[in-house]
């Protein structure tokens, strides 16, 4: 379990290396590194989504993108950063964690379920 949870980290991460591409190509080769960069994310994607739920998965990897691309148009690209970003960043935060322990208690239950049966 630990190790797909690595390959969510790995996707968000990836994730955030062609996004931040898109904002600097600006040449051939620079787009088929992206093109690579892309295809590598949606391999560990598919990885990840092998053993953890799907759902959880995308919240994650979406809840991350979001926000990193938020703080690098902030630190990277001059963007600016106001109260309303930081509240709706602290409540996208506390949707994927909500997803995360929503997630727990269900496959437990399986488990248990599956056990005195």
């Amino acid at each position: 379990m630990k190790k797909d949870w690595i390959y969510v980290g790995l996707t968000s991460l990836f994730e955030l290396f062609w996004i931040f591409g898109f904002n600097v190509a600006d040449s051939w080769w620079h787009w088929a590194i992206i093109v690579a960069l892309i295809a590598l994310d949606f391999h560990f994607l598919s990885k990840a989504c092998e053993n953890l739920p799907t759902g959880t998965v995308y919240a994650t990897f979406a809840g991350v993108g979001t926000i990193g691309t938020t703080l690098m148009d902030i630190f990277i690209f001059e963007g600016e950063f106001n109260a309303i970003k930081g509240i709706f960043m602290f409540i996208l935060v506390l949707g994927v964690i909500g997803l995360n322990l929503a997630d727990n208690p269900s496959k437990n239950h399986v488990k248990e379920k599956g056990a005195n049966a």
